[in-house]
């Protein structure tokens, strides 16, 4: 009776040790397929993620394969820093990982990992560096704190220390005239903190098939990597943005020969407002929110010089000798410099001309005439500011030219770097509508040499910790303001001083 009793207890014993057994291996299971490894076939653990080298990774230039020079599906071999396309059989990334023995890849696009040949992808958290490197991102919050706290030093991968934000660009050829303006453009604090967010101009809808907007794309590229505080490098490259800039100038501005920064500034702004949907509109794009300004201009027809006094009374009181106003937006002020002295002094020497900033300036305080010729009329124009915008741009016209030649003028311009008053040159009604008319400089770029030869530079002022650069191409220095004043400047840039 115990015996046959037993049996049945013996039995469900046994049924429970089992099941407990195929719980346990289920569980087992589970942590496995949870847990990398090298056999899984979903989250394997990668055996040549020693082999990525940082030091050859540039992320700076085109994104197209070595060696069909296509745009689709490139990965970027993190061993030699290569750019391949494809991953299957017979691709050339797969060719190259099987030859080179060349295992680990990322897809330039979606910024997923990949081993070669054996073709699965890798999910590590130490290769986020990587990621963050081909496309930084910034928060709100980060973005805030960029001019007011006091800024760290970032360590490259081979121990440099750089200041985000004070990096060099590289001079591929002669493309320094860019580069200047690109510097200067990057410590404009509203357009660097629009950019910085790409969600800021993602939703700008546009017509399909328009691909002016990849100049706005690349230039937001761009600015997140000067301002990347993981870089690898202490400097970068702006191969793509002038790739674009290259494409949709129709190849009037160029990497390879010098150009004119001023040319290429005013034309940059233009087609950024364009590419962003902008129309006449004063706040219809983060270009003109920040850049535009309004005046008028004052314009009377000078008669015939050859005329006799009584011809010329009789024509200036006809309707076309009268004068007429217009009004004007402006993204830039043009200041005309005095003509330099023709003789040297008594000691043969050259004096170095000087003028104060005032008197270019005084150019657009609607009182003071400027004559103006084309080929068969005079005119006579002023020109008087309504409305200052938040940061102004003077453009100090250096070089003139004439019959045979382009000349440089090389008179020094004497300006403060802090509380220049643009309210000296408005008119009492206009200065009583803006408050506040004092102006800080916050970049200079300056030319160097002769005319079509010379070479550019930039001053910039970081605000965080109020020190001023000299940036030239890949050098970076500080320098002193009181030395910034010495220089023979081209372009200015002013900002608004609100505190």
């Amino acid at each position: 009776m115990s015996t046959n009793g037993g049996a049945p207890v013996m039995k469900r014993l046994k049924l429970e040790s089992k099941s407990t057994a195929n719980g346990k291996v289920k569980e087992e299971q589970d942590e496995y397929e949870l847990e990398p490894s090298a056999f899984n076939p979903k989250y394997r653990v990668c055996p040549y993620l020693d082999t990525i080298n940082r030091h050859l990774l540039d992320f700076d230039f085109e994104k197209l394969c070595s060696i069909s020079l296509t745009r689709i599906n490139v990965y970027a071999c993190l061993v030699c820093g290569k750019y391949f396309q494809g991953r299957g059989t017979n691709t050339h990334a797969y060719t190259h990982s099987v030859s080179e023995a060349h295992h680990v890849f990322l897809n330039l696009q979606t910024l997923r990992f990949y081993c070669l040949p054996d073709n699965y992808e890798i999910i590590d958290s130490s290769l986020d560096d990587i990621k963050y490197v081909l496309n930084p991102t910034f928060e709100p919050k980060e973005i805030r704190q960029l001019d007011r706290s006091e800024p760290k030093y970032s360590r490259t991968v081979d121990g440099t220390l750089y200041l985000p934000g004070v990096v060099g660009l590289n001079n591929i050829k002669a493309n320094d005239y860019c580069n200047v303006v690109l510097h200067a453009l990057s410590h404009v604090g509203p357009l660097r903190d629009y950019f910085l967010r790409e969600q800021n101009y993602a939703k700008i809808k546009r017509p399909p098939g328009d691909s002016i907007f990849n100049l706005v794309q690349r230039f937001g590229e761009l600015m997140r990597k000067m301002w990347n505080p993981r870089n690898f490098k202490a400097h970068v490259s702006p191969h793509e943005m002038l790739q674009a800039v290259v494409l949709w100038s129709n190849k009037r501005f160029q990497i390879t020969e010098q150009g004119d920064p001023i040319d290429f500034l005013s034309w940059f702004l233009h087609t950024l407002h364009r590419a962003m949907k902008g129309n006449k509109k004063p706040d219809s794009s983060i270009i003109y929110k920040i850049f535009l300004g309004e005046m008028k201009i004052y314009t009377r027809k000078i008669p015939p010089v050859e005329l006799d006094d009584t011809q010329k009374s009789l024509l200036l009181a006809t309707e076309e000798y009268q004068e007429k106003c217009e009004e004007s937006n402006f993204l830039y002020l043009t200041c005309d410099l005095p003509p330099p002295p023709l003789f040297t002094d008594e000691f043969r020497e050259n004096i170095i001309p000087q003028v104060n900033l005032y008197q270019l300036l005084a150019k657009f305080n609607g009182s003071t005439e400027k004559e103006y010729n084309t080929y068969k009329d005079n005119f006579l124009k002023r020109f008087e500011i309504t409305r200052l915008p938040q940061y102004i741009i003077l453009y100090i016209k250096r070089f003139t030219k004439n019959t045979f030649f382009l000349e440089k003028n090389p008179t020094i311009v004497n300006f403060p770097i802090k509380n220049v008053d643009f309210g000296d040159i408005l008119s009492m009604k206009n200065k009583e509508q803006l408050k506040n008319t004092k102006y800080n400089l916050v970049a200079n770029i300056v030319h160097d040499g002769e005319p079509k030869k010379g070479t550019y530079r930039a001053h910039i002022l970081h605000k965080a910790n109020g020190q001023w650069y000299e940036m030239q191409d890949l050098h970076v220095t500080e320098i002193l303001p009181q030395m910034i004043t010495l220089t023979e400047s081209y372009i200015q840039i002013y900002e608004r001083n609100n505190e």
